[in-house]
């Protein structure tokens, strides 16, 4: 028996089995990453965590336990606002970024667009943006 008679008779049975090892393989390694995604959560979600909940709300966590799943996280979405939600809700731990924008930041923004002119020259600095600059 020569292999490309093997192959031919054995080839789809070796290809099945090769896919079958290799589903159950991903399978176990997806599982995996979701329990250290998970256990990674928990650790994180503490009192006085901003978190994301499934329903697109922000909110900073009052209460929570992940010993016990079953008990509701009380989470505080402005002040004196305090909600129960399920444990399942918390989507996940906001980390603040560099490149949050302020309500400062959004005004100043706001004034370059409209053009108006305390936002485009600061009267204190001469090199910038006015009517009347200094001639070199």
């Amino acid at each position: 028996m020569n292999i490309a008679t093997f192959f031919q008779n054995y080839g789809l049975i070796i290809l099945l089995i090769v896919l079958l090892v290799f589903m159950f393989w991903s399978s176990r390694r997806r599982t995996a990453k979701q329990k250290l995604e998970q256990e990674e959560k928990a650790r994180q979600t503490v009192p006085g965590a901003e978190v994301l909940l499934q329903g697109g709300l922000y909110g900073t966590i009052v209460s929570y336990d992940p010993e016990n799943l079953d008990q509701p996280a009380i989470v505080e979405l402005a002040p004196g606002v305090d909600i129960k939600v399920h444990s399942g809700a918390i989507l996940r731990v906001v980390t603040p970024t560099e490149h949050t924008v302020t309500e400062d930041d959004f005004v100043d923004a706001e004034d370059v667009a409209d053009g108006t002119p305390s936002a485009l020259s600061d009267p204190a600095d001469p090199d910038t943006e006015s009517g009347s600059k200094p001639q070199a």
